[in-house]
């Protein structure tokens, strides 16, 4: 193996980290493995890492760390909050299924095990959620969203992607990435108080749905409580 300066070593022994995980798996990952990936010794990746478990969180940041700038710079050249938001679920599946999205699995199996690589996830996962917070807000700034608690919103919303994902990556559950995308925009339009096909159809006018909480009542009826006594939660 050539000689390099010490900067460019640890970034070729990231590399080889990052080949070897995406071929086997975060777990499945070893100091050896990454010295046979170099054509190198054990001894010399020892020599430039602390611990095998911060080797582990750089190289799965490295990996999820791609995704997540392809979808920020989706969302910046977007021209509204809506396009963003399109934006955000076209290209953030998270941020991908495959071999990508398999080392979300690993991380998230191993964080209870390897304390570095479980806050690597758990940071880059709040940095996804804030990245979607920030279209919301933009979209009820600007009028084209509705949506009292954009954090919690965000969180569901991101929450129901993963799992939708990781049916598919870790179950192989026979649904396509359009279906993924048709239920996540969906959910998504009934969360922020978009007309239906607001955001599953990208040519559709944007229009809010009606908002019956503010609509007045045109009964004569006097308006009555909604709130269910004891008797009738029982029945």
């Amino acid at each position: 193996m050539a000689r390099m300066d010490p900067v460019a070593r640890r970034a070729r022994i990231l590399e080889a980290g990052r080949a070897v995980a995406l071929r086997q798996g975060l777990a499945a990952t070893t100091v050896r493995d990454i010295a046979a990936e170099m054509g190198s010794s054990p001894g010399l990746v020892h020599h430039y890492v602390d611990s095998m478990d911060g080797l582990l969180a750089e190289v799965f940041e490295l990996v999820a760390r791609e995704g997540l700038e392809t979808t920020r710079a989706a969302v910046a050249s977007s021209g509204s909050p809506c396009e963003a938001l399109r934006a955000f679920f076209s290209t953030s599946l998270r941020p991908g299924h495959g071999t990508a999205f398999q080392l979300w699995l690993d991380a998230w199996a191993e964080a209870a095990r390897r304390p570095e690589l479980g806050a690597t996830s758990r940071r880059l996962n709040i940095e996804w959620q804030s990245v979607l917070v920030g279209i919301i807000e933009d979209g009820v700034a600007a009028g084209e969203f509705r949506c009292a608690e954009p954090e919690s919103a965000a969180w569901r919303l991101l929450s129901l992607l993963d799992g939708l994902v990781l049916q598919m990556v870790a179950h192989d559950i026979s649904f396509s990435d359009d279906d993924v995308m048709t239920w996540v925009a969906g959910s998504a339009e009934r969360e922020l108080g978009l007309a239906p096909g607001a955001l599953t159809h990208p040519d559709a006018v944007l229009r809010l749905a009606p908002d019956r909480s503010s609509t007045p009542s045109t009964s004569s009826t006097p308006a009555t409580s909604h709130t269910r006594s004891p008797s009738e939660a029982a029945s």
